[in-house]
């Protein structure tokens, strides 16, 4: 097994192993090198669903999406799905998976079965190498900062996002859970600290007057895009990548219509973050 940097702010390649036969002291440094990079990329995988949930259990228990269609005969694994006619994908720009839940998914693990001949890469962004990589003043400026999350505007009833995806979300009526958590997040296992915001799911910073909340948050996120923060993953079939939902963004470019991309995503339970 060889772990390398697959850039200087976030994520890891994990060459030469199948991930079904991991020893325990593997797992271990695998998952030294998961709190080490955030995100880690497996090639060359060839998982039944069943190899996948049980993959998956080893990093914890499983979160069942209320919002993703669920692969049938397997709750435990939500699909990811685009469809040639489909214009919409899922994912389509940076976010956190689950900062809106009171305790936000440890991580995800997505493993390709269908990737189109070209397009559909994911973007990953480093959020400890974001917050190191600011000026003194913003760091003092945010360090007791909470910023409050929510997904009403994407997963609920009223929702245009969600109409917009002809039913590949499911269960609108469980939408509108907020959850308030520290913009500079320590994270609970690593204790390296990182930005904890995302333009996806996060609504307004706590105790702020609404211009000026929008105005921080669009200086966090214009210095988080800029591209040396940033891993770009090429997938392949048979890719297994994993990332943790408290130390990155991710992205899921959609510039290959016409085609079919289908993947299946597993989410790890996290804990509350303080």
């Amino acid at each position: 097994m060889e772990i390398s940097k697959a850039s200087e702010a976030v994520g890891a390649v994990v060459d030469n192993v199948d991930v079904r036969g991991l020893s325990d002291d593997q797992f271990a440094e695998v998952r030294n090198a998961f709190l080490a990079h955030g995100a880690l990329f497996f090639r060359d995988q060839n998982l039944t669903p069943e190899e996948h949930i049980a993959f998956a259990r080893r990093w914890g228990a499983i979160d069942v999406n209320r919002f993703f269609k669920g692969r049938k005969g397997y709750p435990e694994i939500a699909e990811v799905l685009k469809e040639p006619d489909q214009q919409l994908n899922i994912g389509g720009g940076w976010h956190t998976d689950h900062s809106y839940d009171a305790a936000p998914a440890m991580g995800s693990i997505l493993y390709a079965l269908e990737i189109p001949p070209t397009g559909g890469d994911t973007l990953f962004a480093g959020m400890a190498a974001a917050y190191e990589a600011l000026d003194d003043a913003m760091k003092e400026r945010i360090k007791d900062l909470k910023a409050r999350h929510g997904n009403a505007h994407i997963f609920g009833e009223e929702s245009a996002y969600r109409k917009g995806f002809e039913g590949r979300y499911t269960n609108p009526d469980q939408a509108g859970q907020t959850a308030v958590h520290p913009i500079v997040l320590t994270h609970p296992d690593s204790g390296v600290k990182g930005l904890y915001v995302n333009p996806g799911f996060t609504l307004e910073i706590v105790d702020m007057e609404p211009q000026e909340s929008s105005a921080l948050l669009q200086e966090l996120y214009a210095h988080i895009t800029q591209d040396r923060f940033h891993h770009r993953h090429i997938w392949r079939e048979g890719d297994l990548a994993m990332w943790d939902n408290r130390a990155t963004w991710h992205y899921a470019l959609n510039d290959y219509q016409g085609h079919r991309r289908y993947l299946n995503r597993i989410t790890i339970e996290g804990v509350p973050l303080g």
